[in-house]
């Protein structure tokens, strides 16, 4: 075990990354939680409208929209990254609702014939016109956390004010519009994710809502391509919002909780990357992973938690809860 479990240094892993080694450790912690945080917010609505499914889809089938906006523009500038990822992602839904509504394929099916459809014409337009620059399939799935501190950085005011890497500083551009977004337009997305009919009802144009939430789905997803890549951003998009709600009910205190779940999730992946010398992004969902046991093993909602007190109160002598419910009826018929 010696070998595989690398010795653990309390020092080099809690200490020096916030001393020595702070000017590294900052931004990846910052990418880690904006990343997580723009996509925590963003999944608590794809979880109560059931499509978690559809933040795969999207994350996978932005690619070929990559690649397109990568051919007409000839370059990889972010805007035009973010023009093919929206067109691409409000394609997948597109195509998801037509397969569904034009035959007798499920919901789920649809989402899995359209997004590996075109994950896999993505993967080929790659190899076969931009295999040559940086667009290329292991930077796309992986992404690699821990090379944004070596990238170019952001200044205003002529150099004077360093505002760090540009990935950083694009992420946190793309969580603060989607924190505003939900802030700005809370009520229209919580009723059209619960009731369509209310929704429309009431004028707010559900399916008009669901279009936006779905390109603004796309813009976060390319812009955490490139530290986390597309297949683990598909963790962030669930986890924060699947472990606040095994906590509350409210979806305030779910959105305050799946940013809390953000900062602790990157905070401690980091530390466990550092300690484990492994990558930091899928340190980051591990944490995030151990948060959701947490919550569903410990939350006073926990079945799993009622359960073992059940148990105990039994061993103890206690009265099984079930047999007094079952046996207070023929109590109070005496």
């Amino acid at each position: 075990m010696e070998s595989l479990i690398p010795p653990f240094d309390a020092y080099a892993v809690f200490v020096e990354p916030w001393t020595r080694d702070l000017g590294l450790t900052l931004p990846i912690v910052l990418m880690g939680f904006f990343v997580t945080a723009a996509c925590g917010l963003i999944g608590n609505y794809l979880i109560l409208r059931r499509l978690a499914l559809v933040g795969d889809a999207i994350s996978h089938s932005v690619l070929p929209g990559l690649v397109v906006a990568f051919l007409f523009s000839g370059s990889l500038q972010i805007g035009a990254m973010f023009v093919g990822a929206v067109v691409a992602g409000v394609l997948t839904t597109l195509l998801i609702e037509l397969i569904h509504t034009r035959s007798r394929v499920k919901t789920d099916a649809a989402i899995g014939i359209t997004f590996c459809s075109l994950f896999a014409i993505g993967v080929i337009m790659i190899n076969a016109f931009a295999g040559q620059v940086h667009l290329d399939t292991e930077c796309v799935l992986y992404g690699e956390i821990g090379y944004v501190p070596l990238e170019e950085t952001v200044s205003l005011f002529g150099g004077r004010l360093n505002l760090g890497p540009a990935p950083v500083v694009t992420m946190g551009v793309v969580f603060a519009l989607v924190a505003v977004l939900v802030l700005l337009f809370y009520k229209e997305l919580l009723v059209s994710s619960f009731d369509t009919t209310l929704a429309a009802s009431l004028g707010f144009a559900p399916r008009v809502i669901h279009y936006c939430l779905m390109s603004l789905l796309s813009v976060v997803v390319v812009a955490a391509f490139e530290s986390v890549g597309a297949i683990l951003v598909i963790a962030t998009l669930i986890l924060p919002g699947a472990t606040a709600q095994m906590i509350s009910t409210r979806l305030p205190i779910i959105m305050g909780l799946s940013l809390a779940h953000a900062a602790l999730s990157s905070l401690g992946g980091y530390h466990l990357a550092r300690w484990l010398d492994c990558s930091t992004a899928g340190a980051m969902v591990v944490a995030g992973a151990a948060l959701f046991t947490a919550a569903w093993v410990l939350s006073p909602r926990s079945t799993i938690l009622r359960k073992w007190k059940t148990r105990l109160g039994f061993f103890a002598g206690e009265e099984d809860p079930q047999e007094k419910a079952a046996a207070a009826p023929a109590a109070a018929g005496d």
